[in-house]
């Protein structure tokens, strides 16, 4: 999961006292987006409004959790669009422990399920982290079973999944869970490069519980998914994502080659 470090002279502080101030803290200090960037500003984590595009993104749980959600959410996933309209995507070290039974809870807010509670089934990991856990492939898809007839991306929707998209070329906005709050969180910003294989960005308050959040550009397409390099980052304040490319696309593509929908 991601890490991140004790803040010092928090101790007794209550997480959505340091939540608040944290925003306000990046609100100060933001840098206004240039005009072919689209509105600012950048760097700015606030509590995500829950919308059509918002709802795409949900909390992973264990299966015993279903009927108690509130507080036990432990990693960040998304619906992808895939032919069989049923694919979330993740971060690879989200999904270790493959009998461990898991659900996803799409637009997941205090403690309700808005859109349901997803079961997750066949999953997707690359070869370079079932071998070795390589921080530069940490990244995963798992299919989610129909609940009601219904399958995820006919209730939801689905983003776009890109690989190839050169880091920075647009900014993105990251929206996921951190473990102390049971509504999503977003931020909007620039990646910029880490390695030739990995990718950052500067947002605060993506903690333990945001790994696997999607990082969507403003044509709706994932272009990061938060994981990575120290599985995600080390502080609350940097994350980062696996840049897609090569062996994103095989996974995807293996993934996403289930039947479609009759």
């Amino acid at each position: 999961m991601k890490r991140i470090s004790r803040i010092p002279g928090t101790s007794g502080t209550s997480p959505l006292a340091l939540f608040g101030a944290m925003v306000l803290l990046a609100a100060t200090s933001a840098s206004v987006a240039a005009a072919d960037d689209g509105p600012g500003p950048f760097g700015v984590t606030a509590a995500a409004v829950a919308t059509a595009q918002s709802a795409r993104v949900g909390a992973l749980f264990g299966a015993d959790r279903s009927a108690s959600l509130a507080g036990g959410h432990f990693c960040t996933a998304s619906v992808v669009h895939s032919r069989g309209r049923n694919l979330i995507v993740t971060a690879a070290h989200c999904l270790d422990g493959d009998d461990s039974d898991l659900v996803f809870v799409p637009g997941y807010r205090d403690g309700q399920a808005p859109h349901g509670v997803w079961t997750v089934g066949k999953r997707f990991r690359p070869d370079g982290w079932t071998d070795g856990q390589d921080e530069d492939s940490d990244l995963a898809f798992a299919e989610v079973d129909e609940l009601d007839g219904e399958r995820i991306e006919d209730v939801v929707g689905g983003n776009a999944f890109a690989t190839g998209v050169a880091t920075g070329a647009t900014a993105v906005t990251v929206t996921g869970y951190p473990d102390f709050f049971d509504a999503p969180i977003s931020c909007t910003n620039k990646p910029t490069a880490q390695s030739s294989t990995q990718q950052r960005i500067d947002c605060p308050g993506f903690s333990s519980g945001t790994s696997g959040s999607p990082w969507v550009n403003g044509d709706g397409e994932v272009v990061g998914v938060l994981g990575g390099h120290e599985q995600g980052g080390a502080t609350a304040d940097r994350s980062y994502s696996v840049v897609l490319r090569a062996e994103a696309a095989e996974l995807y593509g293996d993934a996403a080659a289930g039947d479609p929908q009759p």
